[in-house]
């Protein structure tokens, strides 16, 4: 029987699981229902569904979950089924991410931004769906990470996995779709809601340089101190039940201050570490407008460190903010 890490997680533990597996299934079956209200309802519990479930992916590949690391991984890798992760590995999942936390910067396989200065037209048709707040940057990850196989050595081997997700993935929806097309369609609709849902969260938290190669040895790494004033946080107020329905990620400063510390605990650890007039906070109201006044231009940005030297979070992002950076997408 696996183990829980802190005494104090099993119950938090239980219902987050419990919550995106019914929340899950209930979704889908309003969805199926498709009446006035049951469609939109089914909408919002299937896509919360799948953000909660990644953010308790987040906890597993920091070992915050379990004391074993093969139950946090069979945990994450049943999550990352439910919310589209799975044509990768959850280990190149996790490699990925703790990149992100031991060399402070936003490491991805490649730069989506040179495919796109390659392709005139495709840019021309991410930054449009884009203006649609239609999250096409994050489409085009999840993609790579399903064609990257069959066009890049390093990638080969995943080639019968992305294979099998494909077809039994494909089969599911095409199920779905001939017994219910108002499903199916609600399921496409919660996906993009839980897209936008996790890059607000994602695009505002750091302003750290974006490095390519997952597998390049790592130059001089930048010192914690760098860590912090290049890192955000970005909870909604002080709210508990606006905070809990993102599981507490806004508090990333805290986060990065001490990683395997579970979400549940996430709000008390940022109280403690800082006064309520030096919090590293980026105010709701503002961090939410430049998603929204930046969210065609921001497809071809790339932030850079120290670049908010000197500027009080409290008055907003003095940056645009990156896309392309989701702990989700294993490349």
């Amino acid at each position: 029987m696996p183990s829980i890490r802190y005494p104090d997680g099993r119950l938090p533990t239980l219902l987050a699981v419990l919550y995106v597996l019914v929340a899950y299934g209930a979704g889908l079956a309003l969805l199926v229902h498709a009446s006035l209200w049951s469609w939109p309802l089914g909408v919002l519990l299937l896509g919360h569904s799948l953000v909660i479930g990644a953010y308790l992916i987040h906890d597993c590949t920091h070992q915050a979950v379990f004391f074993e690391r093969h139950w946090n991984a069979r945990l994450g890798s049943l999550l990352s089924v439910l919310a589209g992760g799975c044509y990768g590995t959850y280990d190149g999942l996790r490699l990925k991410h703790m990149r992100h936390h031991v060399d402070r910067a936003d490491v991805v396989a490649f730069d989506y931004r040179a495919i796109l200065i390659a392709h005139p037209w495709l840019r021309r048709l991410v930054e449009a769906l884009e203006w649609a707040y239609i999250p096409a940057v994050e489409l085009l990850m999840h993609f790579l990470v399903i064609y990257s196989p069959f066009v890049v050595e390093h990638y080969r081997p995943l080639r019968r996995r992305v294979l099998f997700w494909l077809a039994l993935r494909g089969a599911a929806f095409v199920a779905l779709g001939l017994f219910s097309w108002p499903a199916l369609l609600g399921y496409a609709v919660a996906y993009l809601l839980f897209l936008n849902v996790m890059r607000l969260m994602d695009m505002h938290q750091h302003t750290f340089e974006v490095v390519v190669g997952l597998d390049a040895e790592p130059g001089e790494r930048p010192d914690q101190a760098y860590e912090q004033r290049n890192t955000f946080s970005n909870p909604f107020g002080h709210s508990r039940l606006l905070n809990l329905l993102v599981l507490n990620f806004g508090y990333h400063n805290a986060h990065h201050e001490k990683p395997t510390v579970p979400w549940y605990r996430l709000p008390q650890l940022h109280h403690e570490l800082y006064d309520k007039g030096e919090e590293p906070v980026l105010p709701a109201r503002r961090f939410l407008a430049s998603m929204h006044r930046h969210r065609v231009a921001r497809v071809m940005n790339a932030d850079h460190g120290d670049q908010t030297i000197g500027l009080p979070p409290a008055q907003g992002p003095g940056f645009m903010g990156t896309y392309g950076v989701s702990f989700l997408t294993a490349i």
